[in-house]
């Protein structure tokens, strides 16, 4: 909204008093759902229905899993004692073919003796490609057709725009071939309704009736009316066959063809006619152009309109009606008809293929012989047959406008929306400008994911893709390409491993999938007799979809069992725990068990087994694992990773071993270093398997709490002055963008229901992805003064008057983020903190800065606050949990919500969850952005460290860590060859101190090589305890993780010497070891006499050499080679076999930049061939 009027946060605001039960137990008002608890309430209220007419019914609901529908499984199952109450019974499918068929059998029940209800409502639930599953059972339940009081309704998860998904989904043509009605429901209010009308029909009728559901209506919320006790229905006079329209116990398909078509079908019909399920939204008897919509397209054409301040009477003055359709299939043509009589045209608005206007145009063909004046009939193409609306991605109100704006002529429309097509096309052209700046957050695996480790291949090996969190290592460098369908993982391979000379492939293969149907694939890779191993990926939940438990009983002893019962040549189980199932599981004697750290070795060995070989990788969902922690299901881990970051030379080596994205980059004055994320951490340890002595695990104590600042906090924010805040006298759209998991969803779940409270109107929709992966989230949340001014749930392009960007990437998103955005009015309040991408785990460098996107946030606002959300939220409650709820706080107290604080506090505590810390985040927030001093008072923040800068600044810390590191004689040694580059370089560069500069940082790092003495002093000299206790409180034990050459055993399986751990003692030998430094590079040096010393007392030589080779040849046209050249040290990194492998790449980068220097004008010959890559951009989540 453009015009904000103003309020304060102070004023009096009217709540009422609300619980988190009531969506569930209130039978009539106002309660707030989201589209999921619609479907959850939908049986309720129909129990409450059928016991109202003195029906004993019951319900019973099956279907499997998927986005959009992935959570609804999880909410029957929280909501199961109301269930039980109710009659209600919820068996998950195993997958959802069997799912459907369950339910035909629900509709059986009455058929025979013993029924002890007079009817069973039958619900399943699946998205797109279950529909295609299902196909068979669905075609023969709907012809059978539906119990008289029981009903049969096929709920199906779409998603137009592939968000979570492996291909976009559009199921209502599959409803169609089998001859299933279609209810089209736009809203979560429509849900709830439509849900009821279509078990009515399907009673009425004798058809199994579909309700589309999209991530608009399920992955949204919004306040409902609720009334079951008010419901009715209407019963038209039809033609019935003998022995009815329901299902009959014996019957003949020809019969059941005959009957769906001359009578269910009719029925259909009749009933939605009757009950007015299509609805004239808008009359004009002086209209011209007519417009037929159904669904999420009905919300995008009344957004259009209040984005172009199209109101009734301004609609009716340009001639337009509106007739809006809720049952898509079989479709009212007659109807549609009668609304069309007067019109020139009709315009069939609806979303991807067009489904009412195939119908209209093939009813009503040669319908201008009968009637000349009908309507010609407008949809995806317009009166000269040219594209009008797209059959492809998603429609949106800004393609309706432009749609509207062609077909009315602009000269006729009003001023506002002329000026909204204006900002469209300034929207298109910054959009454009701004394409190259682009960024997108990529999903990747959670901090500790078994999949870090599992999915990797060995060098010369390729593995498949298939459904499930591990599908993602398609972009993530682990040598894994192309996918198959659900439950047909590795099945490709059979069609390929006849015609190629590649003798084996493996495949992942997850354990949810393997229990849905992934066994048969199994099955058919040993009857074709192909060489391949799959990878049973045994987490213990299915994690992709929120982590739900397998749908029955599954354990790594009975697929053990099952595989090699299916002729599977070897089994081999890979744990990261050989002991977890001791006396508990019996595995067969064929089946071998290896620690997850033999996994390259065994995988070495079963790609040379002939046939089909399996692996079953057993280590709990991560995410899964820190859940059942914290409610107490599971013991504690018993120790935490900590980085002695003095130490760590930043080798990245760590992160190789792991994957894992709690492992971070950390500016440091010696370079970039890595820590560890210790909120995000879930206590995986295989970092620690990182070839450097700079791992301790810590045991005991817990993570360091700020004592006594949070209530001071609440005290001092409460003294700030009220902000003002926008009046909802127009809707008020607010962006939020954040990563998944760390709890974005829940700031539009806190707002709805703060609105709620105060007894206004808000809705909600997440577009999550790959969201619970670390992928990017964005939260559109809208707010009015009453339901009926909110049209779409999603923010129209240009219409955000507001973004609180929690994470900076996922902000700079163009489409996502950037297009919602209008430089003439959208406010910004921005998250600096980077948090980490999965380009940092991956090795890969960044494209863009965080002030580029930051940059490019601020061409595309009015106004930007930016703050350091991160580092200020751990600074007051000692970490960074609440990071989100502060800037919720932020962007309050800046006047970017317009709801009363009192509202959003009674959220929180209604919430639940960490109520003390996020009251205290939220406070936190609010001095941030109007009291910052007082905010750095209360947290005693001295003024942040600055990394020393420009030569004077590096030249003085290095001497001091030079001497520091040996003595003063070192540090002079090192001031001499700086200070000679610094007057060749003033002498033949004037003004530049550049290459002095680099030679200042990389000649100290050759010269403080970390040697064992080094390494003992970083460990001893009090600066690593201080970080321990600003990181951790209580008493803790400390282990260290080393690999001392004289005592690691080399460990084929890994390749390289095993770490051994030292207990807390070996801190007190450190101390001890540390004095004897003057010992370095003498003859009594016994460390010195080690391969590794003598090549890093070689390598400083050599740059010495280098040095004066270079100074003397220095010139300002081979300035800048010069400059590549002499920092070819910052590749030496690490310690042992990975420092040997950086030497040799430092040697080589230094060879080419050598030849560069001495003829800068030339390039490096480079052959390259063209590779594909997978685009993260356009990585969707599957599941």
């Amino acid at each position: 909204m453009s015009e904000q009027k103003v309020n304060t946060g102070s004023q009096a605001v009217t709540t009422k008093k609300v619980s988190l039960d009531d969506r569930y137990t209130i039978q009539e008002g106002r309660v707030l759902l989201s589209g999921i608890q619609a479907l959850v309430r939908l049986p309720i209220d129909q129990m409450r229905i059928d016991r109202a007419r003195g029906l004993n019914s019951a319900t019973f609901i099956s279907g499997y899993r998927g986005s959009p529908l992935g959570g609804y499984d999880q909410q029957l199952a929280r909501a199961s004692k109301l269930l039980d109450e109710y009659n209600i019974r919820f068996v998950p499918g195993v997958n959802e073919e069997l799912a459907a068929t369950s339910v035909w059998g629900s509709q059986q029940v009455g058929l025979f003796d013993g029924a002890e209800v007079d009817g069973v409502c039958g619900i399943w639930y699946g998205k797109t490609p279950g529909v295609d599953r299902s196909c068979d059972a669905f075609r023969h339940a709907n012809a059978a057709g539906s119990s008289p009081k029981g009903g049969a309704l096929i709920i199906s998860g779409d998603d137009h725009g592939c968000k979570s998904s492996s291909y976009p989904g559009q199921s209502e043509f599959a409803f169609v071939d089998m001859h299933i009605p279609v209810l089209n429901p736009a809203t979560v209010q429509e849900v709830l309704d439509y849900g009821l009308y279509g078990l009515e029909l399907s009673r009425f009728s004798g058809c199994w009736v579909a309700m589309i559901t999209l991530a608009e209506n399920m992955d949204s919320a919004s306040t409902v009316e609720v009334n079951p006790a008010g419901v009715s229905f209407q019963y038209p006079e039809i033609e019935r066959p003998p022995g009815g329209l329901n299902i009959r116990k014996q019957d003949n398909p020809l019969e059941q063809e005959e009957r769906l078509w001359r009578y269910k079908r009719p029925a259909a019909l009749a009933f939605a006619r009757a009950n007015q399920l299509n609805k004239l939204v808008l009359d004009n008897p002086k209209a011209t152009l007519g417009i037929v919509t159904a669904g999420k397209a009905h919300l995008d054409l009344m957004q259009a309109f209040e984005d172009m301040g199209i109101d009734e009477e301004r609609a009716r003055a340009l001639g337009i009606r509106i007739l809006k359709v809720g049952m898509t299939y079989p479709l009212d043509v007659p109807g549609i008809q009668e609304f069309a009589r007067g019109l020139d045209s009709l315009l069939v608005l609806e979303e991807k293929r067009s489904l009412m206007e195939v119908q209209l145009k093939e009813e009503l063909y040669n319908v201008h012989l009968r009637d000349p004046n009908f309507p010609r009939i407008l949809g995806k193409v317009d009166e000269h047959d040219k594209p009008l609306l797209p059959m492809y991605g998603e429609l949106s109100p800004a393609v309706v406008a432009q749609v509207l704006g062609y077909l009315l002529g602009e000269e006729n429309l009003p001023e506002r929306a002329k000026h909204r097509l204006m900002r469209l096309d300034a929207l298109a052209e910054r959009i454009s400008a701004q394409a190259g700046s682009s960024v997108a957050r990529l999903p990747m695996f959670c901090a500790g994911c078994p999949h870090n480790r599992s999915t990797r291949v060995p060098e010369g090996s390729r593995a498949l893709a298939g459904i499930g969190c591990h599908y993602m290592a398609q972009w993530l460098d682990r040598d894994t390409y192309t996918f198959t369908q659900m439950g047909a993982e590795g099945v490709n391979w059979i069609g390929q491993a006849a015609f190629t000379s590649e003798p084996h492939v493996f495949v992942n293969l997850g354990d949810g999938t393997y229990f849905h149907s992934g066994i048969l694939a199994i099955r058919a890779a040993v009857a074709a007799k192909v060489n391949i191993t799959y990878k049973i990926l045994f987490n213990d939940a299915v994690a992709m979809t929120g982590g739900q438990p397998h749908d029955g009983e599954l354990h790594p002893d009975m697929i053990c069992r099952q595989v090699l019962a299916e002729g599977v040549n070897k089994v081999v189980l890979v744990m990261d725990d050989t002991d977890k199932y001791k006396g508990a599981l019996s595995f067969p004697g064929e089946v071998e068990i290896r620690h997850r750290d033999h996994m390259p070795a065994v995988m070495k060995e079963l790609r040379e087994a002939p046939g089909c070989t399996v692996i079953v990788y057993d280590q709990t969902c991560a995410t899964e694992l820190r859940r059942k922690r914290k409610r107490g299901l599971l013991p504690k881990a018993e120790g935490r990773p900590f980085i002695n970051e003095l130490v760590c030379e930043g080798c990245g080596d760590c992160v190789t071993q792991s994957s894992c994205i709690a492992v971070e980059k950390v500016d440091t004055a010696l370079g970039d270093k890595r820590r560890i994320n210790q909120t995000t951490c879930n206590q995986d340890m295989s970092c620690v398997n990182g070839f450097c002595p700079s791992f301790v695990t810590v045991k005991g104590g817990k993570l360091n709490k700020r004592a006594g600042v949070g209530d001071a906090l609440c005290q001092e924010a409460d003294k700030l002055p009220a902000p003002q805040l926008a009046d909802l006298k127009e809707p008020f759209n607010l962006l939020v963008t954040g990563v998944g998991g760390t709890g974005v969803v829940t700031i539009g779940a806190l707002l709805a229901m703060a609105a709620h409270i105060e007894d206004k109107a808000c809705s909600t929709l997440d577009q999550t992805g790959l969201a619970q992966k670390g992928g990017a989230v964005y939260s559109h949340v809208r707010f009015a003064d009453s339901p009926e001014s909110l049209k779409a749930v999603r923010i129209s392009d240009g219409r955000a008057d507001a973004l609180m960007a929690c994470d900076l990437i996922a902000a700079g998103n163009l489409s996502a983020s950037l297009a919602k955005l209008d430089e003439t009015h959208s406010r910004a309040v921005v998250n600096t903190h980077l948090s980490p991408t999965a380009a940092s785990v991956l090795g890969r460098e960044d494209i863009h800065s965080p002030q580029a996107v930051l940059d490019t946030i601020k061409d595309a606002v009015l106004e930007l606050d930016i703050v350091e959300g991160h580092t200020l939220t751990k600074a007051a409650l000692g970490d960074t949990l609440a990071a989100n709820i502060f800037m919720l706080g932020y962007a309050w107290q800046k006047g970017l919500i317009p709801l009363g604080l009192d509202a959003i506090r009674e959220a929180i505590q209604l919430n639940g969850v960490a109520v003390e810390g996020n009251l205290q985040g939220l406070a936190a927030g609010r001095l941030a952005a109007a009291d910052r001093s007082a905010l750095d008072r209360l947290l005693s923040r001295d003024e942040e460290k600055v990394l020393p800068q420009g030569l004077e600044q590096v030249v003085a810390h290095r001497v001091e860590h030079l001497t520091g590191y040996q003595n003063a004689a070192l540090a002079r040694r090192y001031l001499a060859l700086v200070d000679k580059v610094k007057g060749a370089e003033i002498l033949k560069v004037p003004g530049s101190e550049a290459l002095a500069e680099v030679v200042a940082r990389n000649y100290a790092k050759l010269l403080a090589y970390k040697d064992e003495y080094e390494v003992a002093r970083l460990y001893s000299d009090g600066r690593f305890i201080e970080s321990l206790r600003e990181n951790f409180a209580g008493d803790f034990e400390l282990e260290f993780n080393l690999a001392p050459p004289l005592l690691s055993p080399f460990d084929k399986n890994l390749g390289r010497p095993r770490k051994l751990k030292f207990g807390g003692w070996m801190h007190k030998a450190f101390g001890v070891l540390a004095k004897f430094k003057f010992l370095r590079g003498t003859a009594l040096d016994v460390f010195g006499y080690t391969a590794e010393r003598k090549m890093e007392r070689a390598l400083i030589g050599e740059y010495e050499q280098l040095v004066d080779e270079v100074i003397g040849k220095l010139n300002a046209e081979n300035h800048a080679a010069a400059i590549e050249l002499l920092s070819y040290p910052d590749v030496i990194r690490g310690y042992g076999l990975i420092k040997d492998k950086n030497v040799e790449l430092a040697q080589e980068a230094r060879a080419v930049s050598l030849q560069r220097f001495y003829n800068p004008e030339a390039s490096p010959e480079t052959t390259s061939a063209p590779v594909e890559v997978f685009d993260p951009a356009k990585a969707q989540q599957v599941g």
